[in-house]
């Protein structure tokens, strides 16, 4: 049991490959037995990861057709559905300890990448209505024919943002109201940057050094990850506190703004952020998957009053 996952993420238990194979034939080709005798996939390898990201999807969520291009990223799905079950909890302290499900609960997406990991997940387990927001119209293209395929349309509605300085400004539009907002933000502040974690990533999974001559851009990118999806100017933290900054412009619309933050160095750089814009309350939720230690940051403009009338 992967103990340090959420109590109802369905993926606390090790990889059924037999059942997963199952679901996706596809993915046989990629099982071998490690070192220990027991059936793995090399994690290293975006083929074998995105066969068991499909087999996954269509045996715990019913997703019938996923697929993503080529150098997009592939997320872990049971990180993925961590972040939507701790936030799930969020909601439910905001409604008498009971988590609200259905469509009249909305999340905003920020990121939401050619993969559509969130509203996929999110709409399953809880019912929940989405709005996916993107920079990169591939991504969203993509996003959108994993919609139509799995006829999710009345449930997830993609947002191109077409303004490279922007996060929610002409995305969350006049009126409208989201009980969460949620964000997987670029890690890196350089290509170069990017690159060295991809290095430390193949030493992780015991790979040997990248040749010498690769082309950096393609190595990071093979690796899994678009320019805007890997780095931005600022990195993680100067994301964020973009985020943070611009979120008090919509303080009245959103019940929780949530982001994911990876580095821990990017904490106290976040908490000024969040004091300066007069955030009434802040939440730290420790999340952990294997050795990976991550967290996700909730602010909420709203008092105690206000959250808990927010469902009724």
């Amino acid at each position: 049991m992967k103990s340090e996952l959420h109590p109802r993420n369905k993926h606390r238990g090790r990889y059924d490959f037999d059942l997963l194979m199952q679901t996706n034939p596809i993915l046989a080709r990629y099982v071998k037995l490690n070192e220990y005798g027991d059936a793995s996939i090399d994690f290293s390898d975006p083929h074998a990861v995105k066969a068991l990201n499909q087999a996954l999807l269509m045996q715990f969520y019913a997703v019938s057709a996923w697929d993503i291009p080529q150098q997009y990223l592939c997320p872990p799905i049971p990180g993925r559905a961590d972040y939507l079950h701790y936030i799930a909890d969020l909601l439910g302290e905001c409604n008498h300890g009971v988590i609200p499900q259905g469509v009249s609960v909305r999340v905003l997406d920020i990121g939401v990448g050619a993969n559509l990991i969130y509203p996929l997940i999110g709409s399953r387990e809880y019912g929940w209505k989405f709005v996916g927001a993107d920079i990169d119209a591939k991504s969203l293209k993509n996003a959108q024919h994993i919609i139509d395929t799995n006829m999710l349309s009345d449930v997830i509605e993609l947002r191109l943002q077409v303004s490279a300085q922007s996060i929610f400004k002409d995305i969350i539009r006049q009126g409208e109201t989201f009980a969460l907002t949620m964000c997987n933000p670029p890690f890196h502040e350089s290509l170069a940057a990017a690159h060295a974690g991809t290095q430390r990533k193949w030493r992780g999974l015991g790979k040997h050094a990248l040749r010498r001559g690769t082309n950096q851009q393609s190595t990071v990118l093979n690796f899994g990850g678009q320019n805007a999806e890997l780095y931005c100017e600022g990195g993680e933290e100067g994301f964020v506190t973009a985020m943070i900054n611009e979120s008090r412009q919509y303080a009245a619309q959103c019940l929780w703004f949530t982001t994911l933050v990876s580095k821990a160095t990017s904490l106290p750089g976040v908490y000024r952020a969040l004091k300066k814009v007069n955030a009434i309350e802040v939440n730290t939720i420790e999340m952990a998957q294997g050795q990976k230690q991550s967290r996700i940051v909730a602010w909420t403009f709203l008092n105690a009053g206000q959250r808990h009338s927010w469902f009724s």
